[in-house]
């Protein structure tokens, strides 16, 4: 089989600053608080279920690939919230294929797909009240950041269509508008979001004791940590415990707290991975038959 990825650097803090080179902020409201800002994850915070995955949902719409890919994809992400943990190799491995899926292709393409799918697929699953609390910031004159492991193309929409600020995400090397194989650094996940919180916070001017961040997982502690104000968001059960122990606010949008462990497949860690690659399954089937 060909490899169509190529080995890249595992060093968050470059990940991180990619992720804040890349960021675009847009003047969406005045902005008389400059010191502070709020800091959301995506997937199970900002709306239900996986970004990547509804990305992937969109393009089997599109027949780019077989709804039993699409199946399978589910099926996996399913199979990995309720195991609960995740697997380092295989996110190491799995991070490559799904972020390089693109690789000689546009980025206009990729921003187009994603401007379409978000207003047909992914528009309905945003929580209605983790959307208010970014506007309670907005609406105080802060800065509101996505910050995410999906490609900040897609993020970047997702953060528009809210109104927001902008979005930090994990960042594929290009070279002339073409997608060059390689991502920039590693993928923002973990200990990678913190570190691109600090590096925007550093190019913006922010004082991170004053800042906010908003996340479901426990995978996200970097980047709590990183701020003077954590909160936790339809948590899972390990950030629940902490948030509990420290005192942190917990916002609960759910109908019960199992509800889209499985009809709504969750975007942590290797998940969402998988949605990339399903994704890359479709644009290069896409691509050879155009």
């Amino acid at each position: 089989m060909r490899r169509f990825w190529r080995r890249t650097e595992t060093d968050p803090k470059r990940a991180g600053e990619a992720a804040a080179a890349a960021a675009e902020p847009r003047a969406v409201r005045a902005a008389p608080d400059l010191t502070a800002a709020a800091f959301f994850d995506v997937d199970n915070t900002m709306m239900r279920g996986a970004s990547i995955y509804y990305f992937a949902r969109g393009l089997a719409a599109r027949k780019l690939f077989t709804m039993r890919d699409l199946a399978m994809f589910a099926f996996g992400q399913a199979a990995f919230r309720l195991r609960g943990s995740e697997n380092t190799e295989h996110i190491g491995t799995a991070k490559e294929a799904a972020l390089a899926f693109v690789a000689g292709k546009r980025v206009e393409d990729l921003v187009r797909l994603s401007e379409e799918i978000y207003d047909e697929v992914m528009a309905d699953r945003i929580w209605h009240g983790t959307r208010a609390l970014a506007l309670q910031h907005l609406d105080a004159g802060q800065q509101v950041w996505l910050v995410t492991a999906t490609p900040v193309e897609v993020a970047r929409i997702i953060a528009h269509r809210l109104g927001l600020t902008g979005a930090l995400g994990t960042v594929a090397e290009t070279k002339d508008g073409v997608y060059t194989g390689r991502l920039v650094g590693n993928l923002l996940h973990g200990p990678a979001k913190a570190e691109a919180v600090r590096a925007l916070a550093q190019r913006e001017g922010l004082d991170l004791s004053r800042c906010s961040a908003y996340s479901d997982s426990v995978n996200d502690l970097p980047m709590f940590t990183a701020v003077g104000h954590p909160n936790a968001v339809n948590p899972d059960s390990a950030l629940r415990e902490h948030a509990k122990e420290n005192q942190w606010p917990i916002h609960d949008f759910r109908t019960g707290r199992k509800v889209t462990m499985v009809a709504l497949p969750a975007a942590a860690g290797a998940g969402a991975l998988a949605g990339g690659v399903a994704a890359g399954i479709a644009l290069r089937r896409h691509y050879r038959s155009s």
